[in-house]
């Protein structure tokens, strides 16, 4: 008998899977009552008139401006079939993620099956994610980010399950749907290069892009300017309020008199002037150096699959812990990754993730114009929450003391 089979059964597997899954549909419908439904703030606003518009035969980008990439408009469309009004799309909207949401879970039991996970494993990250909407609030409902998390974690499983190129597929889709994704390709790729060779990683790279390409490549086709421009706007992005930077600022503006000036713009509240530039440009140079730091330590050592999952969720931790746009959505993007972190390390970990989830509900969106109007109790709230992500990276990176493969 396998290791994997000693582990637990098809059975136990799909008794979990089921359990999670309705416990996480449990939790999304508690999120409609009580403190959860307190001043909501609404992307499905904005999702329902693009939604709206293709249906009515408009082209985005050409038509009106968008601006999530290509694979996102999936998210948009399907709730707005039919025309219906905003009530009801909100309701199809949230059952569409709640579906998602599911997806990720069995995605992530198929990762820990791949891993031979103890029964006990698989049911604390299962668990920990179908949790993960009663500490973290309203916001999982009414953003669409669990599509591209769900196409994350389905695509690093399918890697695992040495379906690698069916894998990598997923990932490209993922990053057409919303761009952090594509930091999770270079372990993934030195990790097929390693353990199937240089011809299957570059094959299952060439399939991530191709997917990329398919998906965006037609509306570039379209409307080249409307792509851009939507590109443009993400890319250049000034220093978020909510970010790391912002919140050391703010820090030094409550403990020192530092001014501030807030600007809003880019579909977010954001720290203007010299000072909030520079250190926006400061954040996104150590972004890029702790990512490649994180990637050639990937590569360094042994290429197993626990090693994988920890690089994977790593370098989406950076990726939202150091960036100058750190959105409260962001945090869904790890809600299916850093569970499947083994041992004391994992655990530890997704406390830190459970912890950065609760401070986040505390101030949003309950005290979100309280932060804009930059008192105090919430700034606070909000650098406790950054450093918590920091410190989360700094878990998931350090070095292992025991087994090399960890």
């Amino acid at each position: 008998m396998s290791v994997l089979a000693k582990s637990w059964s098809a059975p136990s597997e799909r008794r979990l899977l089921v359990g999670a899954a309705g416990l996480f549909l449990v939790a999304l419908t508690l999120l409609h009552w009580g403190w959860y439904q307190h001043a909501l703030i609404l992307d499905t606003a904005e999702y329902h008139r693009y939604g709206d518009a293709m249906v009515e035969g408009r082209v985005p980008y050409r038509d009106f401006s968008v601006e999530y990439p290509p694979g996102a408009l999936p998210a948009f469309a399907l709730p707005a079939l039919g025309r219906p009004s905003f009530s009801i799309y909100n309701r199809e909207f949230q059952l569409l993620m709640a579906l998602c949401g599911v997806g990720a879970l069995a995605a992530m039991a198929s990762a820990l099956r791949s891993l031979g996970a103890s029964t006990e494993r698989v049911a604390a990250a299962l668990g920990f994610f179908a949790l993960a909407p009663l500490a973290f609030g309203s916001v999982i409902l009414y953003r669409y980010d669990l599509w591209p998390a769900a196409l994350t974690v389905a695509g690093l499983a399918a890697v695992l399950a040495r379906r690698e190129r069916l894998g990598f597929a997923a990932l490209g889709l993922a990053v057409a749907a919303k761009a952090f994704p594509a930091v999770v390709l270079p372990p993934a790729f030195v990790y097929v290069w390693r353990t199937r060779g240089r011809r299957e990683a570059l094959l299952c790279l060439g399939s991530a892009v191709a997917v990329t390409v398919v998906v965006v490549v037609p509306f570039l086709v379209l409307a080249p300017h409307g792509v851009w421009e939507s590109i443009v706007r993400q890319t250049t992005r000034p220093l978020q309020l909510e970010s790391l930077g912002s919140a050391l600022l703010l820090a030094a503006h409550h403990a020192g008199g530092l001014a501030l000036t807030l600007d809003t713009s880019r579909g977010s509240q954001n720290l203007a002037g010299s000072l909030a530039d520079a250190v926006g440009t400061a954040s996104t140079g150590l972004l890029v150096i702790v990512l490649l730091a994180i990637w050639i330590g990937a590569a360094r050592g042994p290429a197993t699959p626990e090693r994988l999952v920890r690089y994977t969720a790593a370098s989406l931790v950076a990726f939202v812990a150091l960036g100058k746009v750190l959105s409260p959505q962001f945090l869904i993007w790890l809600i299916p990754l850093v569970p499947l972190v083994r041992g004391r390390r994992g655990l530890v970990a997704s406390a830190l993730l459970g912890l950065a989830l609760l401070l986040t509900q505390v101030w949003f969106p309950i005290r979100y114009f309280d932060l804009v109007a930059f008192e105090s109790f919430p700034s606070w709230v909000l650098l406790a929450r950054d450093l918590v992500l920091v410190t989360l990276l700094v878990v998931l990176t350090a070095p292992a003391r025991a087994a090399a493969h960890s």
